[in-house]
């Protein structure tokens, strides 16, 4: 196991074949977004990597606590309450447990990311 991990295209494409998913049918609401995600942790609770997303809007729901930073794209996230978070290349965030609301990606993003679940 490595001690450090530099996330470029590079050390991506190494790790082999991503995970290719999709929202579960019931939560899309427009699209047909595809994710392709990069796992480079994946150990008691912990998950690290980079994302992509293709056009479209689901619901979400977070259990977990998540830092992203975008790397390229344009997405909303938006909370039940009706506030509306841009997304851009360059911007960085954390969605703590509880958040529920919509992700819609504009123009395809990707982001590295950070998961912890909680028990």
């Amino acid at each position: 196991m490595q001690l450090f991990h530099r996330l470029t295209a590079d050390t991506c494409a190494a790790l082999g074949p991503p995970e290719i998913s999709h929202p579960a049918p019931e939560r899309c609401l427009s699209g047909t977004p595809i994710f392709t995600t990069w796992n480079i942790e994946d150990r008691n609770g912990l998950y690290a990597g980079r994302w992509q997303a293709t056009p479209g809007k689901w619901q979400v729901i977070y259990d977990e606590w998540e830092y992203c930073h975008i790397l390229q794209g344009h997405s909303i996230l938006s909370a039940e309450d009706g506030t509306a978070h841009t997304l851009r290349t360059g911007d960085s965030f954390l969605i703590r447990p509880g958040f529920r609301g919509t992700w819609e990606v504009l123009e395809t993003t990707l982001k590295d990311y950070v998961i912890l679940t909680t028990p």
